[in-house]
């Protein structure tokens, strides 16, 4: 049974006792305990249950590696699904539950699965779900969605309560791992002055040394223990002010151009705590230095899932670390040196070792010498057939490793320790490019320098060191670290001091490991069948070599066919098996197999964290205009706009929200209104190449603009859909403004920045989002002129400034920016003000306006009057499929310039097809209003049985000026069938008749525009 040890327990209090519980069983541990480590205290060695088969699983790992003992974690609003159990800090009050079973973790009658498991192989889903294809609806999709998932989502209405947040921080070297190497590498770093952050995702610095030392490993580092020479290490790097060190603080990510995410757990340990739960760290470095170690891989033998089946370095972590037996006896099986060093761990701890299982043949030397002078038999050659048990270990059964599994000898146990080698922690290197090559010697992957992730300008900027670079020994990880770092410190123009010392510690000699991938190399299938690789999705042997045998020959294809490496852990246990497995089925060799890509985050991360600050209230922050008060003290309705809130219209006693739109769009026609377009997007566009920069982005040109004038432009994505329109004006040679759509203006800059990042990064262009910089005021209707003109200071006549002509200067004392150009067909000018000032100018021109009929006018109105003159809107005319040919809009698209976003997606045949829809105008027979986004049916239905369709309405309204139903559509043929009717049923039963006609209803000479 596992239970906790008399003495011992690095890492915890012993005087200080923590109450936890686990399925409402009231269970103890000690402060600096882990969940996994006070569970094994107590004997809770069934931890959960597999994703699959529902099979018993039981703690594997120590680290983030774990992949078996998932828990929810805590009640109502801070309940927490699929924590390691191995990562997660006791403290007092800790409610916890295991996952994936019912009615009970002990009784599950999902384990039925094990039973079916011959009906059940690798990528049987995608053969059995796919036939008959009327159960998929009904039946197969109903039960895979209930079976999918392992913890449960937490209730919608459970709103967090802790609080998250980002930091952005900036420094020289990062270095991510805080292991000897990383401790090794930061010193150099920082004593040669560079700024120097050190991560380390654990709470204790130090990594695996201060473990294997009390158990066969080097014992000292520069001449004292290795205990003592981490505690100097962090003292040293404490008192230089260049240095910033964080623990229990993840690398997740590394990404282009030393930019980097980290995970910090703040009060995981301790919720009591006062300030943010997670802080998610956004840095940018010149150089990293990734020192995250490595992680043991387990070994193929059939059982390997069963409780008390561990990796032999976990064994020996909990007893060391935690004070913790995993059992009485203790079997290890291995291929290498390095698991020796648990057995020795049991035995110092008065635990039985009844043998250590090696497959190699070898003489006795280090390690091996030293086991057999403590009394333990060791079995070389030999390997496990079978683990005996099912919900925890009684027994192995022994064999020959070269046999084929024929059982020689039994012995109880209730714990086996296994090793098959160590693989180093290359995902942070491979996120961002960095190549792998394969060390013969090692049998594994590790960072190939020569093709090392590159910045732009092809300089390296990740390096990396100890473990993770395949440099297993102490001593050899030590020196390793302070050359990585004396590389980087000269990456970064600076030097090593030759006086700085390289720590240094003896390490034991190893003999060679074997390469064991399956146990008994020659094990028939019943024996496969019950080997696994991936324990969460219960992936087995048996099933890569039967992806194999179907032809599934790349290892992606492999993952996606069995799943092997797509459980939470993604695949850190099961992928270099699984590959060596997969190598072996094909004849290949593991290189030549390749690897599965790693992606970040290296272990999850919170929600919270990634969300920080934006939840509740701020989730999605409401932006507000200038004038939002001078609004909302004068009767509007407020509508929301992207992340806007504009006003919908005004509305006076008694009125409808029509009644109100009616009025405005009339008095606009007749008199004078004001609108508030602050929201409308404003992009500055500058530097010698701007001109050829928006040649690209837009359909027609704009490097031939003149200076104080102004162009309408639309701009297409790469596949040639309508994606915003607006006007450019040209302020001076080298400087365009780009209004775009008012929900447009963050995705607009987006664009422009993601274009010249990425494909365009030599033009010499610089671009601005000033939109919330500048107040922007509409002064449209036949007295817009008149009302300027009272308040005097700039010409505004129509020889001063023309249609689609801008100019600088004075309105009432404030400086200003006057675009003449309208969205509403009438005589208007679009004013621009610096924000703090649009309140002061709104003022005066209203009040200049009392006697000129001014009424301010919302969005609906303004909806209306470019309808009426048959002007489009993004996001009503289009959907993310229409192109401007179908708009009218082929005078847009330049014949003078030889490329533009889009073109040559315009040229596609499907593009260019007559029968493309077209846009009209449409009016309505009686008063009545056609529904937004309503179809025009046509005689016959289609295959589904249902009406042919003939065109669909963009956007519809009542116009107060037609006094009818107006709308535009995109129709079959439509400018080709001015004066037909079509017909547009409604959800009701009823139907709409409306007659085609030209999208201009208002003034289509442009007469009132232009005087």
């Amino acid at each position: 049974m596992s239970t906790r040890l008399a003495n011992g327990g690095r890492l915890i209090d012993r005087n200080a006792k923590v109450d936890f519980t686990l399925n409402g069983k009231r269970l103890s541990g000690f402060a600096g305990d882990t969940l996994a480590s006070a569970l094994l205290g107590e004997d809770q060695m069934l931890m959960g249950r597999s994703f699959k088969y529902h099979r018993p699983r039981g703690v594997v790992a120590s680290g983030a590696e774990e992949p078996n003992a998932l828990m929810n974690l805590g009640e109502g609003n801070t309940f927490e699904p699929n924590a390691r159990a191995t990562t997660t800090p006791l403290f007092g009050g800790l409610k916890a539950a295991s996952q994936n079973h019912w009615p009970s973790l002990e009784f599950d009658v999902g384990a039925i699965n094990k039973h079916l498991s011959r009906f059940l192989p690798a990528g049987f889903y995608y053969k059995m779900f796919i036939h008959p294809r009327p159960l998929w609806k009904h039946v197969y999709e109903p039960f895979i969605r209930r079976s999918a998932g392992l913890g449960r989502a937490p209730e919608a209405e459970a709103r967090d309560p802790d609080t998250y947040e980002h930091f952005y921080h900036h420094t020289d070297v990062l270095i991510i791992g805080g292991g000897t190497a990383g401790l090794s590498a930061a010193l150099t770093a920082g004593r040669a002055g560079l700024d120097v952050t050190l991560m380390e995702q654990n709470a204790e610095w130090g990594g695996r040394a201060p473990v294997d030392a009390t158990c066969g490993g080097p014992s000292e580092i520069d001449g004292v223990s290795v205990d003592e020479w981490i505690n100097n290490a962090i003292q040293a790097l404490e008192k230089m002010k260049n240095v910033t060190l964080r623990t229990r603080t993840m690398g997740a990510g590394v990404y282009d151009h030393g930019y980097v995410l980290c995970y910090e757990r703040l009060r995981d340990h301790a919720p009591e705590l006062d300030g943010p739960r997670h802080r998610l760290w956004k840095v940018r470095a010149q150089q990293i230095i990734t020192a995250t170690g490595a992680i043991e891989r387990p070994l193929s033998f059939a059982g390997n899932d069963i409780p008390g089946v561990m990796l032999a370095s976990a064994v020996r972590d909990y007893a060391v670390n935690y004070g913790v037996s995993a059992g009485d006896r203790t079997v290890v099986v291995t291929n290498n040196d390095d698991a020796y060093r648990t057995a020795i761990a049991m035995v110092q701890a008065g635990l039985s070792v009844p043998a250590i299982v090696d497959a190699r043949t070898m003489a006795d030397q280090g390690l091996v010498s030293q086991a057999r002078a403590l009394g333990i038999e060791v079995k070389q050659g030999m390997g496990i057939a079978k683990v005996k048990g099912t919900k925890r270990v009684t027994g192995v059964a022994l064999c020959l490793q070269a046999g084929e599994g024929a059982v020689l000898e039994e012995i109880k146990c209730d714990v086996v320790a296994m090793s098959g080698g160590w693989s180093p922690v290359v995902h942070m290197w491979s996120h961002c490019g960095g190549k792998l090559t394969w060390d013969e010697d090692g049998q594994f992957f590790r960072p190939d320098p020569d093709r090392a992730p590159t910045s732009h300008d092809g300089k390296a900027f990740v390096s990396v060191a100890g473990a993770a670079n395949g440099h297993m020994m102490l001593g050899a990880g030590l020196a390793d670290g302070a050359s990585c770092a004396a590389k980087v410190v000269a990456a970064c123009g600076k030097k090593v001091k030759a006086k700085d010392p390289v720590p240094s510690a003896t390490d034991v000699t190893e003999a060679p490991m074997a390469p064991v991938w399956i146990m008994p190399q020659g094990a028939n299938i019943s024996l496969r069948a019950k080997m696994w690789l991936d324990y969460q999705n219960d992936v087995k042997v048996s099933d890569v070599q039967l992806a194999a045998q179907e032809g599934y020959e790349s290892v992606e294809h492999t993952k996606r066919y069995t799943t092997l490496g797509m459980a939470t852990d993604q695949g850190k246990l099961s992928n270099i098996n699984g590959l060596a497995v997969l190598s072996g089925a094909l004849n290949a060799p593991i290189p030549a197999v390749g690897t599965t890509t790693f992606r970040p985050p290296y272990t999850p991360i919170s929600m919270g964290s990634i969300a920080g600050e934006a939840k509740g209230d701020i989730f999605q922050p409401m932006r507000r205009s200038p004038l939002h008060d001078w609004h909302d003290d004068n009767g509007v309705y407020w509508e929301p706009v992207g992340h806007w809130r504009r006003p919908y219209c005004y509305t006076r006693d008694g009125e409808s929200h029509a009644d109100a739109v009616n009025r405005e769009v009339k008095n606009t026609r007749e008199n004078l209104g004001l609108l508030d377009a602050s929201t409308l997007g404003k992009i500055i566009v500058k530097g010698p190449d701007a001109g050829r920069f928006l040649d690209m982005l837009y359909t027609n040109m704009m490097s031939n603009l003149k200076v104080g004038r102004c162009r309408y432009g639309l701009m297409c994505s790469e596949n040639g859909f309508l994606m915003d329109d607006g006007v450019v004006a040209r302020i001076d040679e080298d400087t365009w403004l780009c209004h775009t759509t008012s929900g447009g203006a963050d995705h607009i800059h987006q664009h422009m920045e993601e274009w010249l990042q990425t494909e365009w990064w030599d033009l010499k262009v610089y671009v601005a989002n000033v939109t919330e910089q500048y107040g922007q005021i509409a002064v449209v209707g036949p007295n817009a002129r008149k009302v300027l003109e009272t308040l005097g200071g700039m010409d505004v006549s129509q020889d001063a400034l023309s249609f689609m002509g801008w100019a600088d200067g004075t309105l009432a004392g404030i400086d200003v920016r006057i675009f003449r150009i309208s969205f509403s067909g009438e005589l208007s000018y679009e004013i621009a003000v610096k924000a703090g000032q649009a309140r002061a100018l709104w003022d005066a021109i209203y009040k200049a306006g009392q006697g000129f009929g001014v009424m301010p006018y919302g969005t609906e109105t303004l909806h209306v009057l470019r309808a009426e003159k048959g002007f489009i809107m993004i996001g009503d005319e289009t959907d993310g499929t229409v192109i401007p040919q179908d708009l009218n809009l082929q005078w847009a698209l330049s014949k003078k310039k030889e490329d533009y976003l889009g073109k040559r997606a315009h040229e596609r045949s499907f593009m260019a097809d007559p029968a493309r829809w077209k846009l009209v105008g449409l009016l309505t027979t009686d008063r009545s209003v056609i529904p937004d986004g309503a179809y025009a049916v046509a005689d016959g239905v289609n295959d589904n049985g249902q009406r042919n369709t003939q065109g669909r309405i963009t956007s519809s309204y009542y116009s107060a000026t037609m006094e009818r139903g107006i709308a535009m559509a995109l129709v079959k043929d439509g400018p080709d069938r001015m004066g037909e009717v079509l017909t547009f049923p409604k959800t009701d039963g009823t139907e709409v008749r409306a007659e085609i006609v030209d999208p201009v209803f208002y003034d289509k000479e442009g007469a009132k525009q232009n005087v």
